[in-house]
């Protein structure tokens, strides 16, 4: 199959002499594996085409709220349905009620719950009521995790515990980002070590239970564990950042899965997006009354949004969530995405090539590394020629995973057998060439 980019060419320049880049988030760009982006003209179920009307299996799928695939009939109904009733009010409705119910149903570390536009906006947020519960400053993140371009979680991370993060961005004062603790993802021994120094200071803990900006890197069972009881003993709050995994790698998302592994398990604030969406500009955090009952109007912690609630959003989340609650849903799409991966792990190996691969629910990462990561030093070890000339190889047949090697990959309950099979076919050619 032999693609041309001349349209997509065409629009990028266009696109450049208006928007910085030409696109307007930077993954979109391709800098980190060179070429033209393709610019989307339509999508239905696992596919879509670009502007030279070539179709490509879908594997971002938006970067993960269409799990159910491109325009599934159901939501698309439902949608159409709201858009007549009105498009925004500024103002209370049912259908918003109605969201909060069913998410804090599927989440029972949830009492209460905020709907947001973003998840940029819910971290944000989030940060803002650990900070406000606590009466703290100090928080923690992990290296290589994004919870949102909030100038506070723009660090990188420094030497040690002795030398604080610096902005990983022009724009972000020193002073903002001094309270932000900067420590490696899976190091038990430098949390405990942060906590011994600092605890009494720290007012959260943000991380990811699956690390879906290195790709795919889970938090072990045990730094998880350790997580939640420094937190408990110290008085911070847990803040767990399922926007990504949210109802993607389970019906109780990751949360529950660590709770079969950790007697008792919950964080104190969970911060959710994509998939509550289902394509549209939604998110949420939500945790315990007591927390939550510190946001305005009900208490001091200010927090607002004109689009929040908004009805065509909430009524696209509701009917997503409903049909992903579908039983055995998660299991098969588990199973789905378990074959891709592993059909890729197998070509790969056939061909002599360091392949490894991990997946959850519709959520996989795959590293052209003998074993798999499990920090963000290890990530970048990555042979980032190789990755390259597999995405673009992959591309020429059709075949769209994310533009870098740092972002994990989306199944859908739209991608047939048949997609999958193609896929493989395809990545079997491919391997050959690298």
């Amino acid at each position: 199959m032999t693609h041309t980019t001349d349209l997509n060419q065409d629009l990028l320049a266009r696109a450049k002499r208006v928007i910085p880049g030409g696109v307007n988030s930077p993954v979109r760009a391709f800098n980190a594996v060179g070429g033209v982006p393709r610019f989307v003209e339509r999508a239905q179920g696992a596919y879509f085409w670009d502007k030279n009307g070539q179709r490509f299996t879908d594997y971002i799928g938006s970067w993960g709220p269409m799990i159910l695939g491109h325009g599934h009939p159901q939501v698309v109904a439902t949608v159409h349905a709201a858009v007549d009733e009105g498009f925004s009010y500024g103002a209370p409705t049912e259908r918003e009620v109605a969201l909060a119910e069913k998410i804090l149903a599927l989440m029972p570390s949830m009492d209460m719950v905020r709907l947001v536009s973003s998840g940029t906006e819910a971290g944000m947020s989030a940060l803002r009521l650990a900070r406000g519960f606590t009466g703290r400053n100090k928080i923690v993140k992990f290296n290589g995790c994004y919870h949102g371009h909030a100038d506070a979680l723009l660090v990188k991370a420094g030497s040690g515990l002795a030398t604080f993060g610096s902005s990983s961005s022009a724009g972000v004062p020193a002073d903002v980002v001094k309270d932000t603790i900067v420590l490696e993802y899976n190091d038990v021994a430098q949390l405990e070590e942060a906590f011994a120094k600092m605890g009494s200071e720290i007012a959260c803990v943000i991380m990811e239970p699956i690390a879906g900006n290195m790709n795919f890197v889970r938090a072990s069972v045990e730094f998880t564990r350790r997580i939640r009881e420094l937190t408990q003993e110290h008085g911070a709050l847990m803040i767990y950042d399922e926007v990504m995994t949210g109802f993607r790698v389970a019906l109780g998302s990751a949360q529950s899965l660590y709770a079969q592994q950790i007697e008792g398990f919950q964080p104190d604030i969970t911060v959710m997006g994509k998939v509550i969406g289902g394509g549209m500009p939604l998110a949420a955090f939500g945790g315990r009354r007591e927390i939550m009952e510190k946001l305005s109007p009900l208490g001091g912690v200010y927090q607002a949004g004109t689009l929040s609630g908004n009805p065509i959003a909430t009524a696209c989340g509701l009917k997503t969530l409903e049909l992903i609650s579908a039983p055995g849903f998660h299991a098969e799409l588990h199973l789905k995405t378990g074959q891709l991966m592993q059909g890729l792990k197998a070509e790969a190996d056939a061909a002599g090539i360091p392949f490894s691969v991990d997946w959850q629910g519709g959520l996989f990462g795959f590293f052209f590394l003998p074993e798999l990561p499990t920090h963000y030093p290890q990530v970048m070890t990555t042979d980032q020629a190789r990755f390259n000339k597999f995405f673009h190889g992959m591309l020429q047949q059709g075949e769209y995973f994310a533009p870098a090697l740092y972002e994990a990959g989306f199944m859908s309950a739209a991608h047939s057998q048949d997609d999958i099979d193609r896929t493989l076919e395809a990545a079997r050619a491919v391997f050959k060439t690298l």
